[in-house]
C-alpha cells in the first residue's frame, strides 16, 4: 500500500502543478490502534511555483482526493499550513510530529518544527484534545459502545493531561502515554487494544463503567486545569523568513 500512496502523490504533483513539503499517515494507523478494516488518512503539506504567491486574489490552498481503495487524501498549502501554525493547530503539529512519512522534506520539517517549538501553545492545545474528549464521553456512556470511539475518547483525554501534567506536545502514538493511566486502567486499555487490532471499526463493546468513570472524572479535573494553562508565542517575522526561504 505504501507504494500505491507514494504514486498517488507523484501523479497529484504533476497533474496540480505543485511540489509535496510532507506528507504523514494520520488517525488510528498513525496513533497505533488502527482496525484490519482501518482506512488510510493520507495527510499532505504542498506548495505551488513561486509566481502562485504574486496574486493578489485569494485561491484555493486546499486538495483532497478519495481513492476507490480506500485513500483518503487531504493537503494544505504552504502559505495555509504557515497560518494554521500562528495559531498552534493541532492536526498541523500532529503532522509534523509525526512517525509514518510517505514524504519528507528534511529542510522544510526542520525549519517548521523550529517555528512550531514556539507557536505550540498549551491552552489552545488542551481546548482542542479536551472538547473532543467530552463528545466522546457522552457517545461512551451508553450501554454498548464502538471500541474505536473509547480509544478517540481516552486518546484525548490523555493528550490534555500530558499537556497540563508535562508543558509540551504530546505525542502522536497512544501507547506513549498509557503511563499517564492509574494502573487499574492501563491493563483495561491494553487489553482493549488487542480486542481492536482482531475487530473491525463498527466493533461494538459493553461500556466499561470503570473506564467510564475514570474519564468523567479525568475529564472534569482537567476542564479546570486547562484554564491556568499559558498561550504560544509564535514569531511572526521568523515565520515569514521562513515561509520566503521555502517558497524560492
Amino acid at each position: 500500500m505504501e507504494t500505491k500512496i507514494k504514486e498517488k502523490l507523484r501523479t497529484l504533483e504533476i497533474e496540480k502543478n505543485i511540489k509535496i513539503l510532507l506528507a504523514i499517515e494520520s488517525g488510528s494507523r498513525s496513533w497505533g490502534f488502527a482496525s484490519p478494516d482501518s482506512d488510510y488518512d493520507i495527510r499532505f503539506i504542498y506548495k505551488h511555483p513561486k509566481d502562485w504567491y504574486l496574486s493578489p486574489w485569494e485561491k484555493k490552498d486546499t486538495i483532497e482526493f478519495m481513492t476507490k481503495d480506500d485513500l483518503d487524501g487531504s493537503g494544505w498549502d504552504l502559505r495555509k499550513t504557515m497560518l494554521l501554525l500562528a495559531k498552534s493547530n493541532v492536526p498541523l503539529l500532529e503532522h509534523l510530529y509525526s512517525h509514518i512519512f510517505y514524504v519528507k522534506n528534511y529542510d522544510f520539517l526542520e525549519k517548521m518544527c523550529d517555528l512550531a517549538k514556539d507557536a505550540f501553545s498549551p491552552i489552545a492545545v488542551s481546548f482542542h484534545y479536551l472538547g473532543i474528549a467530552k463528545k466522546y464521553l457522552e457517545i461512551c456512556k451508553t450501554d454498548e459502545v464502538k471500541l474505536k470511539d473509547y480509544f478517540y475518547c481516552l486518546r484525548t483525554t490523555l493528550a490534555t493531561k500530558w499537556v497540563v501534567e508535562k508543558g509540551s506536545f504530546p505525542p502522536v502514538i497512544f501507547y506513549e502515554m498509557l503511563d499517564l493511566l492509574p494502573t487499574s486502567e492501563r491493563e483495561k486499555v491494553e487489553y482493549s487494544l488487542t480486542i481492536k487490532s482482531k475487530n473491525g471499526e463498527k466493533y461494538f463493546h459493553p461500556k466499561d463503567e470503570e473506564l467510564t468513570n475514570y474519564l468523567t472524572s479525568e475529564i472534569a479535573f482537567l476542564n479546570d486545569k486547562i484554564k491556568e494553562l499559558p498561550s504560544g508565542n509564535f514569531d511572526k517575522s521568523k515565520a515569514e523568513k521562513v515561509f520566503l526561504e521555502l517558497v524560492k
